[in-house]
């Protein structure tokens, strides 16, 4: 049976003034007992061990126990503490400091001035129930630990911190303005459920050093930096989890590979999804909406693999970039300010099964050879400039994509390389498929329709190899090779009402083009005559042929043909004396 033990400062039958010799009492009994305290404020460093339950008699908060400085509950056994306010300052092994066996501490109230609220070391269980945690963080190293509807305020750094393999359940908790993260899982295993977490400075909730955390269905609200990250190598899932005004949504660095399902990212300040430095992470079923600069993010060697997600109304879609890697399958990108895709500078994209709607840009890819998009049965409409824009040294191949309702449909340039199979544009304001600078196109079974100017256009010194396509009712040309274009087309056909089929520089060639509309060869239209403009020199009034000029000379020698001996002997005195002064005879410098 449990012994009760009374705590009244004040006096009365069988109780004890203080808490410590209540404490002595039971503990030279060496059984199970329970500590009953009367409201007040109690200035002691309480040291319990065994079987003990400590309460506050009154409401919870009617019993205050602190000290000046350093730990004001030390626990060895197996101990209960119901209602009591534990106040505490510049205790660094913690206001509660649990060194072996269970700690449970239920509508419980910490307040630690620098330092740590409670500290479970190895080894030991703490349980936090209905409890509040201010000003200090609650360190889990190497224990069990279970926290329900607890809420943790204003921590100094870190408000809960799971490290050196511990292993905690975090349950409907609420944690405001952390310093630096709301809870940190490092080198240890976390499981948060239904928790809220605002305003923290640094990432909100944080995974590094090989920890594995999982998150479900958890709110994280006006965080300075990332709603959730994972870093160092860290594993875990997030389920059903909204972010909303974070810096990033969740970030994923350095090796880690976390699974993110059914979540929400909700006005990111930078990015919703962001990957990075051979950072992984499948990402399925999100809603990405308001990024303010990317909503998908793969840079610096990130390889994300994300599937049957929702991007709407930011600046940009998915970017991959800076040598990163993405693989995008089943994903709905529409109402952007900015690109819908993005592959830049060394990356590797591969996306399939895309929606875009309704932004600018559909695909847009730079960079040298080593920059790469395969797009396969993605579908672009309503977008205001280029369904497709390959330029630099960029390679993109489309198999069964499909563009509508734009200016151009795809386009090349510079060096970039353009693979277009089984894929088709339509009511395009400008043109179908567009090659300029040294840029390489190559078509098989294109089919543009509706073009209000060109289906196909190659510029500048493209190269086109287009077959097996159709051109219909292009309002100019069905195929335009202008410049320096060369190419070969075979097996093509271009029809409609108005317009030319063809017009080329001489520079292609034409294999079985089946059409009905005219075909014209471009002339280059000859070299203008040249014009030599002498200034000073003499001035003609008619026309004078065969003529040679000199002046500014001392010097004249002249020979004559084709007059008579007569008329050079009478004019040859009268040449010679003009010989230093003559403008329009003689050959001159």
């Amino acid at each position: 049976m449990v012994k009760r033990y009374v705590v009244a400062p004040h006096g009365g039958r069988g109780s004890y003034p203080d808490i410590g010799s209540a404490l002595r009492a039971a503990a030279a009994r060496g059984r199970a007992a329970r500590v009953e305290i009367t409201p007040g404020h109690y200035e002691e460093r309480l040291s319990v061990r065994g079987e003990i339950e400590l309460a506050a008699l009154g409401e919870a908060g009617s019993v205050v126990v602190g000290v000046p400085r350093g730990t004001v509950l030390d626990v060895s056994g197996s101990v209960v503490v119901r209602g009591l306010t534990l106040v505490g300052r510049d205790a660094d092994a913690g206001v509660v400091d649990c060194h072996a066996g269970i700690l449970t501490l239920d509508r419980v109230a910490i307040r630690a001035h620098d330092g740590v609220c409670a500290h479970a070391r190895p080894g030991t269980s703490l349980t936090l129930t209905d409890s509040e945690f201010r000003y200090g963080r609650t360190v889990f190293a190497g224990a069990a630990g279970h926290v329900e509807r607890c809420r943790f305020t204003d921590a100094a750094d870190n408000a809960v911190a799971v490290i050196e393999n511990a292993r905690v359940l975090v349950r409907d908790s609420r944690f405001d303005g952390s310093r630096i993260h709301g809870v940190r899982v490092s080198d240890a295993r976390a499981h948060l459920v239904g928790c809220e977490v605002t305003g923290a400075e640094q990432a909100a909730v944080m995974a590094d050093t090989r920890a594995e955390l999982t998150v479900e269905g958890c709110t994280v609200v006006a965080t300075h930096m990332a709603g959730l990250a994972f870093i160092e190598q860290s594993r875990g899932s997030v389920r059903g989890t909204r972010v909303t005004d974070a810096e990033n949504g969740v970030l994923v660095a350095s090796g880690a590979d976390p699974t993110v399902r059914g979540c929400v990212f909700a006005d990111c300040r930078d990015t919703g999804i962001h990957v990075q430095d051979s950072g992984r992470g499948t990402f399925e079923d999100c809603e990405i909406t308001g990024a303010g600069n990317v909503a998908v993010l793969s840079t610096r060697g990130g390889a994300p693999r994300v599937t049957g997600c929702r991007v709407s109304a930011g600046n940009v879609g998915i970017a991959v970039t800076d040598k990163a890697r993405g693989h995008f399958t089943d994903v709905d990108v529409h109402d952007l300010t900015g690109v819908a895709l993005r592959v830049w500078d060394e990356s590797k994209a591969v996306f399939a099964q895309v929606r875009v709607e309704r932004c600018p840009f559909g695909l847009e890819t730079r960079g040298n050879g080593g920059t790469t998009a395969e797009l396969t049965d993605v579908r672009i409409r309503d977008f205001d400039m280029a369904a497709v824009a390959a330029v630099g040294q960029s390679r993109v191949t489309l198999r069964r994509v499909s563009a509508e309702r734009g200016l151009l449909g795809f386009g090349a340039g510079e060096e970039a390389q353009l693979h277009v199979h089984d894929s088709e544009v339509t009511a395009v304001s400008t043109g179908g498929a567009l090659a300029f600078g040294t840029a390489r196109l190559v078509a098989r079974n294109l089919t543009v329709t509706g073009a209000e100017s060109y289906g196909l256009c190659g510029t500048g010194s493209a190269y086109l190899d287009v077959a097996d396509s159709r051109f219909e009712d292009c309002a100019a040309t069905g195929l335009l090779c202008d410049d320096a274009c060369g190419g070969r087309f075979a097996g093509c056909a271009v029809t409609g009402a108005t317009g030319v089929a063809v017009q080329h520089n001489g520079r292609v060639k034409l294999v079985g083009l089946r059409t009905s509309l005219p075909v014209r060869e471009i002339t280059e239209p000859p070299a203008p005559p040249t014009i030599v403009n002498h200034y000073h020199g003499p001035v003609f009034v008619e026309a004078v042929h065969s003529a040679q000029l000199a002046w500014n000379n001392t010097n004249v020698i002249q020979q004559q043909t084709g007059w008579s001996n007569q008329h050079n002997e009478n004019n040859q005195s009268d040449q010679s004396d003009q010989s230093h002064e003559s403008d329009q005879d003689g050959v001159g410098r």
